[in-house]
């Protein structure tokens, strides 16, 4: 046989191995699981679909519902708020925005080997806000599953609490080993509220578990609920036993979950856009810190000033620091050195550092004032000597920066 007519029997053989594996296997829906009409007869609904079967369980609450402080119709207030300010925020929702209160239980905390049993969505409707659940029926039914969760219709504003990193990454992971067989996941736009909680409550919180902030915060303290770590042993246990007794107290926690998001929605939205100071000086600081990184300064101005003004120097030592740091920017050099010098009996570690040389800087440079640029030098060196923030390689280093800095301003002091 000729070199060619290898050649060309090569490719034919090639292209039928290519076709084989491209042969996508024949679907076959899985069998119902045997307790279905016990987990019916439990409270949840069995749902039926072109990948398997699901159960889902539906509530529904008026408007005026109250979870912990607040009633679920404020969220249209918070929307409302949102709307009446230019401020571009992580937190601003528009009217045409669909939003879904997402919250999902698991078999484990990550892992391909780790599936989702329960997805909770909370949504509002023209008059009422509808709660549904949906489990898994067990996991060879996961397609059906995931299906039903509709994320792969329109694009929505998904809420959640820890979703970025946790629920959402791992529903994407187990779309993704069923996109043989699922629509395409649509990209939604995603507000994790225990992102913003740590940037409120920082140094006002102990821990950021949603329960912590459910009891300080929201003003609800739930009774009966289950350890969220449980979760996945119950589910185990319901699906070998068929028994679901204990697995709807997962979706009463599941659902304690959703709601309690949207009372921290309302909650901290009002704190942002409100200015009141019912809470400590720390979180109104955090707050005009957090629209200072985000560039909107005459909102963190007003509220850090806000601050200054409603607690006494030592509460508001954090505030008087930032509130220094945006006037610097804005070169309004004596308010910023007189705030700087309110802010450091009251700050430490790296902010008071930072105070020392921002109050050096400007008395050298925009004020002329070297004596005062020597005295806030003099004392940073003695604080670097003296502080424990540093590894002893980076001690030196600041030591020999702060130096150089203050031979200038001694130079300049012998030629005035």
């Amino acid at each position: 046989m000729s070199y060619e007519n290898k050649m060309m029997q090569l490719k034919q053989m090639l292209g039928k191995t290519v076709d084989k594996q491209s042969e996508k296997p024949m679907f076959k829906k899985p069998d119902k699981p045997e307790y279905l009409h016990r987990w019916e007869k439990a409270g949840l609904a069995i749902v039926e679909n072109d990948f398997g079967v699901l159960f889902k369980r539906e509530v529904e609450y008026p408007m005026d519902y109250v979870h912990g402080d607040f009633p679920l119709s404020m969220f249209f207030d918070a929307l409302s708020k949102w709307q009446g300010t230019n401020i571009e925020h992580p937190y601003s929702i528009g009217y045409d925005e669909q939003v879904v209160f997402f919250d999902t239980e698991t078999t484990g905390l990550k892992g391909v080997g780790t599936n989702i049993f329960l997805i909770g969505l909370l949504e509002a409707q023209s008059d009422a806000f509808v709660l549904t659940q949906y489990v898994l029926a067990d996991p060879a039914n996961e397609a059906a599953f995931l299906f039903e969760s509709k994320f792969w219709q329109q694009k929505k504003t998904v809420i959640t609490y820890n979703g970025k990193s946790f629920d959402w990454p791992q529903l994407e992971t187990r779309w993704t080993l069923n996109q043989h067989l699922l629509p395409k996941l649509k990209t939604h736009r995603q507000i994790d509220l225990l992102h913003s909680s740590k940037r409120i409550w920082k140094n006002n919180l102990e821990r950021m578990k949603l329960t912590q902030v459910e009891e300080e915060k929201l003003g609800f303290k739930r009774s009966g609920d289950i350890p969220g770590f449980l979760a996945p042993i119950i589910y185990t246990d319901a699906v070998k036993s068929g028994n679901p007794e204990s697995l709807m107290k997962v979706l009463f926690h599941n659902e304690w979950d959703l709601l309690s998001l949207i009372s921290l929605y309302i909650h901290s939205t009002n704190l942002l856009l409100e200015g009141k100071t019912d809470e400590a000086a720390t979180t109104y600081t955090n707050i005009g810190k957090w629209f200072g990184d985000l560039k909107h300064t005459q909102q963190s101005d007003n509220v850090l000033l806000n601050v200054t003004k409603s607690f006494n120097d030592e509460e508001a030592g954090l505030a008087y620091y930032y509130l220094a740091i945006n006037q610097k920017r804005n070169k309004q050099f004596e308010h910023a050195a007189n705030s700087f010098e309110k802010a450091i009996p009251h700050i430490n570690n790296r902010e008071k550092l930072k105070a020392f040389e921002q109050l050096a800087i400007i008395y050298e440079h925009y004020d002329c004032q070297y004596d005062k640029a020597l005295a806030y030098t003099m004392e940073g060196i003695e604080y670097i000597s003296t502080s424990h923030f540093f590894k002893k390689e980076q001690q030196q280093k600041k030591i020999a920066e702060w130096t150089k800095r203050l031979k200038r301003i001694e130079s300049k002091l012998q030629r005035k």
